[in-house]
């Protein structure tokens, strides 16, 4: 099964929401300047931006 771009998308925007969610959850309210907490907001962005790259090649082939 062939998952859409817009779908795969999607799944990226949650996988980013997800790992902000667990950053959050590790800062602890002492310190976000920790390894892991820093990584998992790496890991956040890359997937906030994999999504955007996603929905704007999506939008260049429906325009075709």
């Amino acid at each position: 099964m062939k998952l859409t771009l817009r779908t795969r998308a999607f799944i990226y925007f949650a996988l980013g929401i997800l790992f902000m969610y667990v950053a959050l959850l590790n800062a602890d309210g002492k310190s976000i300047w920790n390894f892991t907490t820093i990584l998992f907001a790496v890991f956040a962005t890359l997937d906030f931006g994999m999504a955007i790259r996603l929905l704007r090649i999506n939008r260049k082939i429906k325009k075709k």
